[in-house]
């Protein structure tokens, strides 16, 4: 299907978990997360209306790149190697992934402005997912205020893969909850106000319980098999 077809799904769904949880549709960002697909299949979706795209690998950001150039809001969503900050920094509006203060300082370096950046929160406790404990979450965001180039808006998390409802939600309550706590502090360097949670099969479910950003690939974009 056409990415334009796919996205007036989407905007069904999004309406309608919207309504359910009394939210405004103007609240809700789409970050088309084009890893498993090309560059023409990205530029696609941009010209549908979705300007605000991820990628979770350098390498397929920067090919991208090549092609949208600065027209999208781009967002690096994937796990970020120290190492490879450099080649994304002056490209990315929004990292999804900061997790460790290593991090952190890198990013710190490289920028020549403020990025926003996710907090990366492992709620599920899942060995395979990435991210903060979330009782470590509280002290880590603190030891970043002297990073002036970050700007921490909120938390992001990966949910379980799974159908069960509840656990998913519970995950994504958790999230939120966390995100209220930090956002109550009244950091300035940490508004914490943003969550980036829910992905092509929970997106529904996490804007129920509070995402501001959700994550959508292969229901939005499909899948060309290779990652580029």
């Amino acid at each position: 299907m056409k990415v334009e077809e796919n996205l007036k799904q989407i905007e069904t769904a999004i309406h309608e978990a919207c309504i359910k949880a009394n939210r405004k549709r103007e609240d809700i960002t789409v970050i088309a997360v084009t890893k498993y697909v090309s560059a023409e299949r990205a530029q696609e979706a941009f010209e549908a209306g979705i300007h605000h795209l991820g990628e979770n690998r350098d390498e397929g950001l920067l090919a991208k790149w090549e092609v949208l150039k600065d027209r999208p809001t781009w967002h690096f969503i994937g796990t970020l190697q120290t190492r490879k900050v450099k080649n994304i920094i002056d490209k990315v509006d929004y990292i999804h992934s900061l997790d460790r203060l290593s991090l952190a300082k890198e990013i710190d370096k490289r920028a020549d402005r403020k990025i926003n950046c996710f907090v990366q929160v492992n709620v599920s406790g899942e060995a395979s997912k990435q991210g903060i404990n979330p009782e470590e979450a509280g002290d880590f965001i603190s030891s970043l205020a002297d990073y002036k180039n970050l700007n921490i808006i909120g938390l992001m998390t990966m949910a379980p893969h799974t159908s069960d409802k509840d656990l998913l939600r519970a995950c994504f309550r958790k999230l939120k909850d966390l995100q209220k706590e930090v956002k109550d502090q009244g950091f300035d360097f940490a508004p914490c106000t943003e969550l980036s949670m829910g992905m092509s099969n929970d997106f529904s479910l996490a804007i129920e319980e509070g995402a501001t950003m959700v994550r959508i690939g292969t229901a939005l974009v499909g899948q060309e098999g290779q990652e580029v």
